[in-house]
């Protein structure tokens, strides 16, 4: 499908400057746009692209003002990569293809499905599952019983929901994602042996949560495991038994978070972070790369890095002294030894 630019710039409250009958049916990036797509410019990094590309259409912060000629149509927006994602949504929708229920499928008899379903082959519904409107199953798709899923969903290939979970509007779980899978409890015994503790919660996932690829997110112990509205997780995350996880916080890939701990709204979590169980998180905290957390964090707003994580200031003089460390032992043992001497 076409669309000139002046449709576009209605999609994404812009204006048009240029030709507004430019036609594009595709999407590229701006150091590898083509005639007949569209693409956008948000970070300074690309702003040579602008003078070089083939893109026909690019989409443009109001305010920026061009140091040199441009050939392609602008369409000027107050948000560049807003309006971009926006756009990406668009073309996504309209290659989603058609809503049908495979006959390869299963659905259990007591499942009640809403409008416009999608179910692919060899998917599995389970009893007294209840679907809302237009939600997409993709093929392999295992649901299990009793569990509850609002409008506008999407699971794609190969993903897991275990039985008495509840996912609410508007959510996203890729490839793999598993939802409701045991807590990881068990207890010691005196044979030195473990006695399996029953995981009899559930995983709660309120409106607008994405999951991405193989992350998994475990079933409460007794209660639920809750990931509140708006959260987004990356890939090839673990969240335990009885968590809690805040409106609205991000969480990159390979980040591990212990049981009953509880996470703050609108915090920034990046990868590699391990939080250890039974602790909070204050709202707003920003949490490097690769640390480490083994304590609450009670200060809302704050920025830790390191293992353990520290204030991110302290950490990165930290750092600058550790690379120092061997010019700081010579200089040590060399004024010891000049001590040494004098006192001899």
């Amino acid at each position: 499908m076409e669309f000139n630019a002046q449709q576009i710039a209605g999609f994404l409250n812009g204006t048009v400057e240029g030709n507004t009958e430019t036609r594009v049916s595709d999407l590229s990036k701006i150091e590898e746009g083509r005639e007949g797509t569209m693409t956008f410019l948000a970070n300074p990094k690309y702003i040579p692209f602008l003078y070089t590309t083939k893109a026909s259409i690019v989409v443009i912060g109001r305010d920026f003002i061009p140091a040199q000629h441009v050939t392609a149509t602008l369409v000027r927006v107050d948000d560049p990569y807003t309006a971009f994602a926006k756009l990406l949504e668009i073309f996504n929708s309209m290659n989603s293809g058609k809503k049908e229920v495979s006959s390869q499928a299963f659905i259990s008899g007591s499942a009640k499905t809403g409008k416009e379903l999608s179910v692919g082959a060899f998917s599995y519904i389970g009893d007294n599952v209840t679907l809302g409107d237009n939600v997409n199953i993709f093929p392999q798709v295992y649901i299990g019983d009793n569990v509850k899923i609002g409008n506008d969903c999407t699971f794609y290939p190969g993903v897991k929901i275990y039985r008495d979970c509840v996912i609410g509007n508007d959510c996203t779980l890729h490839s793999g994602v598993i939802i409701g899978s045991d807590g990881f409890g068990f207890a010691p015994q005196t044979d030195n042996n473990y006695q399996k503790i029953p995981q009899v919660g559930n995983v709660i996932l309120e409106d607008h949560v994405e999951i991405g690829s193989n992350t998994t997110v475990d079933r409460a112990t007794l209660g639920s495991t809750i990931i509140r509205k708006g959260v987004k997780l990356d890939n090839l995350i673990q969240v335990a038994h009885n968590v809690e996880i805040g409106e609205n916080t991000v969480i990159a890939a390979q980040s591990g978070i212990s049981g009953s701990t509880k996470i703050g709204k609108n915090c920034m979590i990046a990868g590699q972070v391990g939080i250890i169980g039974h602790i909070s998180i204050a709202d707003n905290v920003k949490i490097g790369a690769q640390s480490g957390i083994g304590g609450s964090i009670t200060e809302e707003g704050a920025m830790v890095l390191g293992s353990p994580a520290i204030d991110v200031k302290k950490t990165r003089r930290n750092y600058i002294h550790l690379s120092n460390l061997d010019e700081i032992v010579k200089r040590i043992n060399h004024l010891e030894k000049l001590l040494k001497d004098h006192k001899e």
